[in-house]
């Protein structure tokens, strides 16, 4: 069973390293609070637009109770939601970019303020990730509701 909290979210974050001790070391005492972390392993990521994105997570929020991990970059331009492994070959989507096997992911230390990248739903150390079906059905709510207060 995987260990929950900060520590646990830090240590399945790293087990996507090639190297997660290193990882770790590294990112502990990076000044910026940041690691290069490869997609597809552990986990894919689907990038949204910044204002589709809240909306999408709001949604979800509700539907679900809860999503998997969530990080929004600097000026909130963009959200990523971390989605099951192998969901990037498979997705299709106007306005939505997939990060998986072969792409890098900047990635903030678990609770550490980096000033850049953050997250907005921090990963728990469960390995939980948010179903693509629901953030799908999550998006597709989210457009819906845009668009009526357009």
């Amino acid at each position: 069973m995987a260990s929950t909290g900060a520590k646990g979210a830090v240590e399945w974050l790293a087990s996507a390293a090639d190297d997660p001790r290193e990882c770790r070391w590294e990112w502990e005492r990076s000044p910026l609070g940041v690691a290069l972390l490869p997609a597809g392993r552990q986990w894919d990521v689907l990038i949204l637009a910044g204002r589709i994105g809240y909306a999408t997570l709001d949604v979800l929020t509700r539907l679900a109770g809860r999503s998997g991990p969530v990080l929004a970059d600097f000026g909130d331009q963009r959200m990523g939601f971390f989605v099951p492994p192998g969901t990037a070959t498979r997705w299709l989507g106007t306005g939505v970019r997939a990060a998986g096997l072969g792409t890098w992911i900047v990635v903030p230390y678990p609770g550490r303020p980096t000033g850049g990248v953050r997250w907005l739903v921090p990963p728990d150390g469960s390995g939980h990730l948010t179903d693509p079906v629901v953030l799908e059905l999550a998006m597709h709510e989210a457009a819906a509701r845009l668009s009526d207060l357009s």
